[in-house]
């Protein structure tokens, strides 16, 4: 099943391609942080409220990119989005961030001191202000290096919607 694949791959990663479209239906497509994935959800962190963030108030659905790098597969997730700015979820999903923050830092630092990969950048240091991009995860594309496509539809999330 894809889902566990995909599972697999997000563990390892630390920002996914997140594409969107805006109202006169010019593409945007940047990288955002990677939080996690929790259930049938993408939780990712915009610092720059652009132009993701300004389409996604418009049309709240995106279409986000990730590679495995072992495989050279690669995966398009495709979702409804929910933009989460304030309140108590907000407050604890930051908190997630500010520690996966922390352990992401300490890790590019160790790498460089041990010299298995050199870094021009330790810190990733995001601003006070950030907001959340809850994605849905209603079907998923397994890119396969051959070209061929294989898709997956998460029928019980459509249905709920």
């Amino acid at each position: 099943m894809m889902v566990k694949k995909l599972d697999d791959i997000l563990k390892n990663r630390e920002f996914a391609y997140v594409a969107t479209v805006s109202s006169k239906g010019e593409p945007n497509a940047a990288p955002k942080f990677l939080l996690k994935k929790e259930n049938d959800f993408l939780y990712l962190i915009d610092h720059v409220m652009g132009m993701t963030y300004k389409n996604l108030k418009i049309r709240p659905c995106a279409s986000v990119a990730v590679v495995d790098p072992n495989t050279l597969m690669g995966y398009q997730i495709n979702g409804s989005v929910e933009i989460i700015e304030k309140g108590m979820e907000h407050k604890r999903l930051l908190k997630e961030v500010r520690d996966k923050e922390i352990k992401l830092t300490a890790k590019r630092i160790i790498e460089d001191v041990r010299g298995t990969t050199h870094h021009e950048a330790f810190d990733v240091a995001f601003p006070e202000r950030l907001v959340v991009f809850k994605v849905r995860i209603e079907r998923i594309t397994e890119i396969r290096t051959s070209g061929k496509l294989k898709r997956e539809k998460l029928y019980h999330l459509l249905e709920e919607k």
